[in-house]
């Protein structure tokens, strides 16, 4: 007791400027004011105008997507508040024939493509990873001008088409089957494996085979995941490579031609009021159905992206950093 009331009575006769010492349980770090009310304020502000930005399109495309003809007349087009909901726009979106093939081939390209750009890419960027890799900085200045200086979109067309890839599936994967940022990326990840590991699995004679299957890739799964993410995301949106090598034959066709044929261009599906098919009483109007293929298009990204979410940010700024 004596010992503490001489320390206070110490720091009473102090009279040097008082520090205002933080909280033993306090995560900010120690050089960090604390926040004022004025900051918070406008932070909270900030992320509520990020939110209602991404979010109320989203909101509009799906109520207009389940609104009846009569709401959508009575709005003038895009629902915002609920007004007569329906579900008749997916039952005619599924019950055609174009959507669920452009369905099944849209996740085909996606799982394929992906497969075969991740195959792709983490050969490459192990290889590029090895200082001992015979001509790999060679190999490495070659990929990065490609990231400038390409051949254009005519001699691209003309070697595929030469190579008879005009109607044929492999067109709509291989020229966009490798990305130079995402083998960087996995490079630069790669370079900053331990190198003890790997000196001890050659130690106990693994190949660079077996050290890449089991030393490389379980090490970088943030990494491999957040890529296969962005390859995937990729293939699932790709559209354009359709309408250069098979703009004609409609059962070939992936969810986004298919998309960009109903609400881009304005065509009428079965059962619309522009198609002129299906019975009166269930017909739908056009820009339900068409906002009812967007949602389609994105329902499978929506249930990806939770899993892979929280990868993003030590695969990508790590991967990113490192190199």
């Amino acid at each position: 007791m004596t010992n503490t009331l001489t320390i206070r009575s110490r720091g009473d006769r102090h009279d040097g400027p008082k520090v205002r010492r933080r909280p033993a349980h306090s995560s900010r770090p120690a050089w960090e004011e604390p926040p004022t009310p004025v900051g918070q304020a406008a932070k909270g502000l900030t992320i509520g105008a990020t939110l209602a930005v991404v979010l109320v399109p989203l909101w509009i495309i799906v109520l207009t997507s389940f609104s009846t003809p009569g709401a959508i007349n009575r709005a003038g087009g895009l629902v915002l508040w609920p007004d007569g909901l329906t579900t008749a726009s997916y039952v005619q979106m599924l019950e055609d024939s174009t959507v669920l093939s452009a369905l099944v081939v849209s996740l085909g390209i996606t799982v394929v493509g992906t497969a075969v750009s991740m195959v792709v890419s983490i050969l490459c960027a192990y290889g590029l990873s090895r200082p001992r890799s015979l001509g790999h900085r060679f190999i490495l200045v070659l990929l990065i001008v490609t990231m400038f200086v390409n051949g254009g979109l005519i001699p691209t067309f003309l070697v595929v088409t030469g190579l008879g890839g005009y109607g044929a599936w492999w067109a709509l994967i291989l020229p966009s089957a490798v990305s130079v940022f995402n083998i960087l990326v996995l490079r630069a990840f790669y370079s900053e494996t331990s190198g003890e590991l790997i000196d001890a699995a050659r130690m106990d004679g693994a190949g660079d085979w077996r050290i890449l299957w089991s030393v490389v890739l379980p090490t970088s799964r943030a990494v491999t995941a957040v890529i296969a993410l962005f390859y995937g995301v990729g293939y699932w949106n790709s559209f354009f490579n359709v309408m250069l090598y098979m703009p004609t034959d409609s059962e070939k066709w992936p969810l986004q031609y298919v998309l960009l044929t109903y609400v881009n261009r304005g065509n009428g599906m079965p059962g619309s009021f522009n198609g002129g098919f299906g019975n009166t009483a269930t017909q739908t109007a056009p820009l339900s159905l068409q906002m009812a293929v967007v949602v389609l298009t994105l329902v499978p990204l929506v249930l990806v992206y939770p899993f892979v979410q929280k990868h993003l940010r030590t695969g990508v700024l790590t991967g990113a950093i490192k190199g």
